[in-house]
């Protein structure tokens, strides 16, 4: 691995960048802004709202758990392209559906797309980062999630103002997606090869166990929001003038937030970055139902945007510092339990939502589950966890 300051690799970091904003911040997050309109128009109730994101969830999960299959390791840009494809064919067909089976399945595969996208993206830009001796950029290849929710975000609310319905603000979506993904294979010609990961500190299993179920409590902990923000806008009046930017601050606090908390870390450790990642999503999560006023749901905007991107990059890379055998295993097993926590919250909450007559219940359940992995992470040992 070279040191940071060689040569600026801009195609990989511009098609890195362009390919999350694809696969994460439009192919997974679109359904945010997009399903106030569609379920009033279908009619349809929080729990099938959030049945439907979790299965976007689900099939994120799997995607993910299929990324460590041996045969995406040859040809990983055609596989990216075809991931990249699916996500622009998903997100077209939602508009032509009208049964939530359809839904279902749609967001599933296209989480599933997502998944991959992101996990062949991010492993062909740090390849030729690592091999440029700048791995010191990887938060600009990050900032293509918020970038892309920020994107769709105005997309989406200059679309409804314009008057398209909800069926068109999927389509849209596709296309600007299909927009975006247009140069991303002619940047990442010629990736060289993944290189060896660099040795790792020694983790004890109890360790390894504590970071895993934290993540999974962060993936419970900041899903729900980030399904339900837009309708939980939607539920209160004096929020009105609020819905068609909250999710466009979200995309824009995201947007730097790997290369902000990366510097935390480097100043305080890991341990206590993610426990104070997790503190300030945790006010977020539970200022978004607490308050009935324009700057407290912004502020809950910020603190979302400005942390789930970044607490995402941490806690892998947390993981990929623990050595207990197979590193790959101890990542794949980071990645299922941050998977179960995501699709578990959105169904969760739309049951909860739909019995107590709001999102208070579980956002407060949220809050908790982020509370909760903070201190299993502050508990970790010093050694190896911190570093």
């Amino acid at each position: 691995m070279g040191e940071a300051g060689g040569r600026l690799p801009v195609p990989a970091l511009a098609a890195g960048f362009l390919a999350l904003a694809v696969a994460i911040g439009i192919g997974r997050f679109v359904y945010t802004p997009i399903l106030p309109a569609m379920a009033d128009g279908l009619g349809l109730t929080r729990a099938q709202t959030g049945l439907i994101g979790s299965a976007n969830f689900a099939g994120y999960l799997a995607g993910a758990l299929a990324s460590a299959h041996p045969l995406l390791l040859r040809g990983r840009r055609l596989w990216l392209g075809g991931a990249l494809a699916t996500c622009v064919a998903t997100l077209v067909a939602m508009g032509g559906c009208s049964t939530l089976a359809a839904f279902v399945a749609l967001r599933f595969v296209g989480g599933a797309a997502s998944a991959l996208g992101f996990v062949l993206a991010t492993a062909l830009v740090m390849d030729r980062l690592m091999r440029t001796g700048r791995p010191d950029l990887a938060p600009l290849h990050y900032a293509g999630v918020g970038s892309g929710i920020a994107l769709s975000a105005a997309f989406v609310a200059v679309a409804r103002e314009a008057g398209c319905d909800w069926r068109a603000l999927w389509v849209i979506s596709g296309v600007l997606a299909l927009g975006l993904a247009g140069p991303i294979l002619w940047l990442l010609r010629g990736a060289p090869p993944a290189p060896s990961w660099a040795p790792a500190e020694s983790a004890t299993a109890p360790s390894i166990a504590r970071l895993v179920i934290a993540y999974g409590l962060f993936g419970f902990g900041y899903v729900i929001t980030a399904t339900f923000l837009v309708a939980i806008v939607r539920t209160s009046p004096h929020l009105a003038a609020a819905e068609a930017y909250v999710w466009l601050c979200v995309g824009l606090a995201a947007a730097p937030s790997v290369a902000i908390w990366g510097r935390v870390e480097r100043r305080l450790g890991f341990r206590t970055s993610f426990a104070l990642a997790c503190l300030v999503e945790a006010s977020g999560v539970l200022v978004s139902v607490l308050t009935s006023r324009v700057p407290g749901i912004l502020y809950a905007a910020l603190a979302l945007g400005g942390t789930f991107v970044a607490l995402t990059s941490l806690g892998i890379d947390g993981a990929r510092r623990l050595r207990a055998g197979d590193r790959q295993r101890i990542v794949a097993v980071m990645m299922a339990a941050f998977g179960t926590g995501q699709v578990i919250g959105p169904v969760a909450a739309g049951v909860l939502a739909d019995a107590t007559g709001s999102f208070t219940v579980p956002s407060c359940a949220a809050g908790a589950a982020l509370l909760i992995a903070a201190a299993l992470v502050l508990s970790l040992p010093g050694a190896g966890a911190a570093a």
